[in-house]
């Protein structure tokens, strides 16, 4: 990065400063062009103000034997295409078309804007710039966490239809998921996207890492409601994990304030109150004081709410240290 120095000049009552040219052609500006300046306590911040290039994608159809459309769109939004095309010189199979249109509605903010025999045009019609980052991952969070709270009642409950709609509820998180890694992925290649969300460079890595977090413990809830749904363990086994595995929520809901404030005192007592859930969950694998007589069911289902409720402590851990520069020490 080039820094120049230059002397600042009164015309009538303003102040002014050239650019420097070099900057100035770089960025194709002339008279009468736009800037964006941003100011701080002791700074300026100067910033050719030209719009975002919209970022166009056609895929040709028919696809290689190995490729699949689906994948094929959902790659392209996740790399932050804005308009994205199928085209073929002979017409788009039904059972295809279909599989498009299915994919949409995993994808937020995309949309099919024109359609013909040969040819299909989606395009992302949100503003990039007004979505929130934290929000979705709180999102993400609290979608999730009613999940858990649903199976873990199912686990108790004569009725267990409700545990049915649980992967359903899955999709909600996966598009969320891939919602937020599409912002992710742009705020890494637009730093005044990134500035906008107020995130520097490692904050943009961890956001996609507690994404994928997040995104996994509602996989695992889902295979959790399915085991639950076939399961033969007793009433008796199933309270006592239930009581075990009660009153998550608080410390999930600390995990994920931690990260986006970010607190890392916070994110202490989150995994400090974890590892305590976590000691709780392992006495019940000391029924009877045999192991042996332990049921495979329970102890698989256990294994389950500890690989569950670990998604939340990680992205407590995302949170940097404090360090002390004088002593060395961090928290």
């Amino acid at each position: 990065m080039a820094k120049f120095i230059r002397r600042l000049q009164r015309i009538g009552s303003s102040i002014l400063v050239s650019l420097p040219k070099e900057w100035v052609d770089a960025n194709k500006l002339d008279k009468g062009s736009q800037v964006e300046i941003e100011t701080g306590p002791d700074s300026v911040s100067i910033s050719a103000n030209t719009a975002r290039p919209t970022r166009n994608l056609t895929i040709s159809y028919p696809l290689p034997k190995e490729e699949n459309i689906v994948a094929d769109i959902t790659g392209a939004y996740l790399l932050g295409y804005d308009v994205i095309g199928i085209s073929s010189e002979s017409t788009v199979p039904a059972k295809d078309r279909e599989k498009i249109r299915n994919s949409m509605r995993r994808l937020v903010g995309m949309e099919i804007i024109e359609e013909s025999a040969s040819h299909i045009n989606m395009q992302f019609l949100l503003d990039t710039s007004t979505l929130n980052p934290e929000k979705i991952l709180k999102r993400m969070s609290s979608i999730a966490l009613g999940m858990y709270d649903d199976v873990l009642r199912g686990l108790v409950s004569d009725d267990r239809s409700n545990l049915e709609t649980i992967s359903s509820r899955d999709v909600e998180v996966n598009r969320q998921y891939f919602l937020l890694v599409r912002l992710i992925r742009s705020a890494l290649v637009d730093k005044r996207l990134a500035d906008t969300f107020h995130l520097g460079n490692i904050d943009v890595l961890d956001y996609r890492v507690a994404a994928n977090l997040l995104e996994n413990a509602g996989d695992y809830i889902v295979e959790l409601s399915e085991y639950i749904i076939n399961s033969q363990i007793s009433d008796a086994n199933s309270k006592r994990l239930h009581g075990a595995a009660m009153d998550f929520g608080m410390i999930a809901e600390k995990s994920i304030d931690a990260f986006t404030k970010p607190d890392r005192l916070l994110a202490i007592e989150a995994i400090s109150l974890h590892k305590k859930f976590e000691d709780k969950l392992g006495k019940m694998r000391a029924v009877s004081g045999d192991k042996k007589q332990i049921p495979m069911g329970l102890l698989d289902m256990i294994y389950m709410f500890e690989k569950i409720t670990r998604s939340w402590a990680d992205v407590a851990d995302l949170v940097k240290p404090i360090y002390n520069q004088g002593s060395g020490k961090y928290l």
